[in-house]
């Protein structure tokens, strides 16, 4: 079986605090921690006895996992299955990056974010820098505010010219760009236009529900983060019959990990061999 899993456990803790980042700004208790790497360790068990299987996963934590050890851990463990295809992590890239060298880094992949207002642009791009000397595939990415758009074009400056720089689109606010600031952040991002549109979605076919499924800690199965609809349980026997083709039930999608699925639009040639760190084909 070739399958995506995309895993979001109850970690909801963040060691920055952007206003415009949806991730909870939240404090866990020791015991909370417990509950966290205990559902952790119950889903890389799981990957590790799926032995035969083709697996990628990619982690989209309600917060930030890499700043602790046993998220470091898991990716390490993963990595160095026959079974795992792609091992990836939504980060800001706060964390120390000497234990990827215990990762087989040929299946390793991050989604780097800068936050300008949480990190200097020297600090990140200094751990940007110890990604590539060491031999890690990553992207890097902020969100499109207008504020940041000095930032953002400098950050595109000094990244080395093959590391992808992607920008999410603020679409809280309807029309927010002027079509020069559209062309300033598509000359950065050719993508930009891409993800500057909520996708109509209704009715169209997906990849989520099929090939690809968000599991949360408890192992509640959904086609993706943005339906709520349950499948089913990973750790249920019965689990697989969740596996089917089924239209999307929104009205849009405006996510970058939700409309990549879309079949109608192509991208998974787009990002060939770097759909869930992000990364389009022909980058390193």
């Amino acid at each position: 079986m070739k399958l995506s899993l995309l895993y979001r456990g109850p970690l909801s803790s963040c060691n920055y605090a952007c206003e415009y980042c949806p991730f909870a700004k939240h404090q866990e208790t020791e015991a909370e921690h417990a509950v966290d790497a205990a559902a952790l360790e119950r889903f890389v068990a799981w990957i590790e006895g799926r032995t035969g299987d083709q697996l990628s996963v990619f982690f989209t934590p309600w917060g930030e996992a890499l700043i602790r050890r046993r998220y470091q851990r898991a990716l390490v463990r993963l990595s160095q299955l026959a079974q795992v295809e792609r091992v990836a992590i939504q980060t800001n890239l706060s964390c120390r990056l000497d234990w990827v060298e215990d990762c087989d880094k040929r299946r390793l992949g991050l989604w780097a974010t800068y936050h300008p207002g949480e990190v200097a642009r020297a600090r990140f791009l200094a751990q940007c820098r110890e990604l590539d000397a060491r031999g890690v595939r990553f992207s890097v990415g902020v969100v499109g505010l207008k504020e940041h758009a000095e930032e953002i074009a400098a950050l595109r400056r000094e990244l080395p010219p093959h590391v992808y720089l992607w920008i999410n689109a603020y679409k809280r606010v309807p029309n927010y760009y002027t079509a020069p600031e559209v062309d300033a952040f598509t000359g950065i991002d050719p993508l930009f236009p891409l993800n500057n549109q909520r996708h109509a979605s209704r009715g169209q076919s997906c990849r989520a529900g099929a090939a690809v499924l968000s599991v949360d800690g408890d192992g509640t199965l959904r086609r993706c983060h943005f339906v709520r609809e349950p499948l089913g349980n990973l750790y249920q026997p019965s689990w697989e019959q969740a596996l089917q083709e089924r239209p999307c039930p929104n009205e849009t999608c405006g996510c970058h990990i939700g409309y990549v699925h879309l079949d109608h639009l192509g991208l998974y040639e787009t990002f060939r061999g770097g759909i869930l760190e992000r990364i389009p084909s022909g980058k390193r």
